[in-house]
Parts: C-alpha cells; sequence; structure tokens
C-alpha cells in the first residue's frame, strides 16, 4: 500500500493525496510537518524537514511533483500524453506553480496564519496583484484548451488545481478570469478534489 507522510493542510501534500484519489490507488496517509513535527525516522527518508515523502512498495520519493510523475507514470498513464511534445507542454505548468506559489506565499501567510495584528498589508496586496497577474496568465492558457494537461484532465492540472482553492479562498481582489473560473469550477466536481483540496485553508 502507498504510503504519504504529511499533513492535509500543506498545498504540496494536497497534491498527492488527491491525485491517489484520482489514480484509485489504495494508500494511507500519516499527518507529519507543522504542529505533527518530524519523527527521526521520517528524517531519515526525508533529512530536507519538508514534506510531502511516500514510499510505494520499499521505494521511498520526496518532492511533491516528481511524486506526481512517479506515481503518474506507475498508475495512471493515461493521465499524461504519450506525445512528447504535448506532454512537455502540460509538463511546464507543473514548473510553474512554483513561481506562482512564491508569488501566493506572503497573501497566504498572512491572510491565513497571522493573528490581523501581525499582518504586513503591503506585503498582502503585493502578494495579491502578484496572484492576479499570474493567474491572467493561466487563464489565457486556459481559453486555448480546457485543461492545462490539454483536452483532458491529467497530471499537469493537479497541482495549480490545489493553488486555485485557495486564490479562490482568499479574501483579496481577484481580476475577471472566467476561463480561469470555468476550470475552477470544474475541478470542484470531481470528489477527490473536493475531498482533500477544498478543505479549509489553515
Amino acid at each position: 500500500m502507498l504510503t504519504i507522510w504529511g499533513r492535509l493542510n500543506s498545498h504540496n501534500v494536497k497534491k498527492i493525496a488527491w491525485a491517489a484519489i484520482e489514480m484509485g490507488i489504495p494508500h494511507r496517509r500519516i499527518d507529519i510537518g507543522g504542529k505533527f513535527g518530524f519523527t527521526p525516522e521520517y528524517l531519515a527518508m526525508n533529512p530536507n524537514r519538508m514534506i510531502p515523502t511516500i514510499e510505494d512498495d520499499g521505494f521511498i520519493l520526496w518532492e511533491s511533483n516528481a511524486i506526481l510523475r512517479y506515481l503518474t507514470h506507475k498508475y495512471a498513464p493515461a493521465l499524461t500524453s504519450a506525445d512528447p511534445q504535448q506532454r512537455a507542454a502540460a509538463d511546464k505548468w507543473m514548473d510553474w506553480q512554483f513561481h506562482y506559489a512564491d508569488a501566493q506565499r506572503d497573501a497566504f501567510v498572512g491572510l491565513v496564519r497571522l493573528a490581523p495584528e501581525q499582518r504586513n498589508r503591503d506585503a498582502i496586496a503585493r502578494s495579491a496583484e502578484a496572484c492576479g497577474a499570474m493567474m491572467r496568465i493561466l487563464d489565457t492558457e486556459l481559453a486555448r484548451q480546457p485543461w492545462l494537461s490539454g483536452p483532458n484532465f491529467g497530471i499537469a492540472d493537479i497541482p495549480m488545481g490545489v493553488y486555485a482553492h485557495t486564490f479562490h479562498s482568499l479574501e483579496i481582489g481577484r481580476p475577471e478570469l472566467p476561463h480561469l473560473s470555468d476550470w475552477y469550477a470544474r475541478l470542484q466536481l470531481r470528489d477527490g478534489y473536493r475531498d482533500t483540496v477544498m478543505i479549509p485553508l489553515t
């Protein structure tokens, strides 16, 4: 059975928990990181003090998008294209997600994890503006095709799908992004998305 280590309020853990449901992989998840801390046994597997980490048939792997690619290739190859160009075009959105995460960090931490009196309003405003600008880029892509993976839902939709929920949940101003909104609405129809991603932000 696949084991996923990581607390579910982590964006990167949500990716893997959602993917496991999409792929129909029997799995268990063990809370670790954040308020749960790290055990010596965990740090022996992943010395980075980060989450998630998986164990699959004795194989240990960390780095969330590497885990997504591994699980897809082993369990659900239909979630990626056999065509190398289409696969690479989709794959770039998985790496682009890390740039978006940097843009969102100050808004997320400030509005979710800090008390009001601790918040840096200027940093939150700059972060919110950067999020909107980057989501315009995503909106343009989704005007061209229905999914970041291409004509069908696939692995490339998972990383930014997690962040799209946060973007729509934070109390920030958002530009009109009709194609992004439509994509987000379709994501919300997926059981794994509702169960693992659409949880209160903490």
